[in-house]
């Protein structure tokens, strides 16, 4: 069953009355409603070129949020073979909200990490909504040492709208854990390859992206806050996310400007959600090219590079 956005409810009941005609069909099979049913087709197909061809920051974020966009699970069954979980922090416990191990993309061998968010709602209880807690992150660490001490490149998939707000997290250490895993992205000396696919949110996402190439979905979003948060803070008021939205320049077309991100990944009429294999194989050539671009480079020079890139972030938006 399609789940519909808000914007998308005109859509939802034309798609609505094509499906109606076809079940009357079914019911009579001397009905021929074919001519009606695909005239509603085109008609449904032209509203959604329409919905998408301009969509504005907020819409963008309900876009990033939909529950049927692929998630980390589903990239790594698609994209990478011989896929090895790697579990625990070896302190506390393991973080179902964070995926990672060892795979192959192409017949090379990775390291892949990634928040999951789930499909349904015992798996997303399970993952947590993809938010991860302090034994997520030194999971992270733990994999991105490894992957460092064997020369295996990194790539890393965010989905998440934050790190995990709750007691017990903070009591672990949350803001140290977010911190040392946005170090360890820094100093390891391999090729680090992230995509954010879906939300890209606050530190809970630059903990795993701080890389050499960062690419965005389309219709993804990265921001240091949720619009909602923004708009609690600024002016006392969730429902203005709308402006919060605007104002955070949270789009991948946005930080593509400010150059906080390399590349674009372009997403399948209607989003990721409505062609998730086509969205999936982009994420993957993507992710392959960004591999070819870092191949060969020494440990001290991928290092150096990276903190340069991000060190000049600032200039780099104060020029835009």
């Amino acid at each position: 069953m399609t789940t519909y956005l808000e914007f998308e409810k005109p859509l939802a009941e034309i798609e609505g009355k094509a499906e109606e005609l076809r079940a009357l069909a079914r019911k009579n099979e001397e009905m021929d409603v074919e001519k009606e049913a695909a005239a509603l087709d085109k008609k449904a197909a032209d509203l959604l070129r329409d919905l998408y061809k301009d969509l504005s920051p907020w819409r963008k974020c309900q876009v990033a949020r939909h529950p049927d966009r692929p998630h980390c699970k589903d990239y790594i069954d698609a994209l990478f073979t011989e896929f090895t979980p790697l579990a625990g922090d070896r302190n506390f416990a393991d973080d179902h909200a964070v995926m990672g191990g060892i795979a192959r993309l192409n017949d090379e061998p990775v390291v892949v990490i990634g928040h999951e968010k789930g499909h349904d709602t015992n798996s997303r209880i399970r993952h947590n909504f993809g938010m991860a807690r302090p034994e997520g992150y030194r999971k992270a660490i733990r994999l991105m040492d490894m992957a460092d001490r064997f020369g295996l490149p990194v790539v890393t998939l965010i989905d998440t709208p934050g790190a995990y707000p709750g007691k017990g997290a903070e009591e672990r250490g949350q803001s140290e854990a977010i911190a040392r895993s946005t170090q360890k992205c820094l100093t390891i000396g391999v090729p680090l390859i992230s995509v954010i696919v879906g939300e890209g949110g606050s530190g809970g996402a630059v903990a795993f992206a701080t890389a050499d190439r960062v690419a965005m979905l389309e219709h993804s979003v990265y921001s240091v806050i949720s619009p909602e948060g923004c708009a609690s803070i600024l002016w006392k008021d969730a429902e203005k996310m709308r402006e919060a939205a605007e104002a955070l320049r949270l789009t991948a077309q946005d930080l593509r400007k400010l150059g906080v991100i390399d590349r674009i990944i372009k997403e399948p009429t209607g989003g990721a959600q409505r062609g998730r294999d086509a969205a999936i194989a982009a994420v993957g050539s993507e992710i392959a090219l960004m591999l070819a671009e870092m191949s060969g480079r020494k440990s001290s020079d991928l290092v150096k590079e990276r903190r340069r890139r991000y060190l000049d972030l600032g200039n780099k938006g104060l020029a835009a």
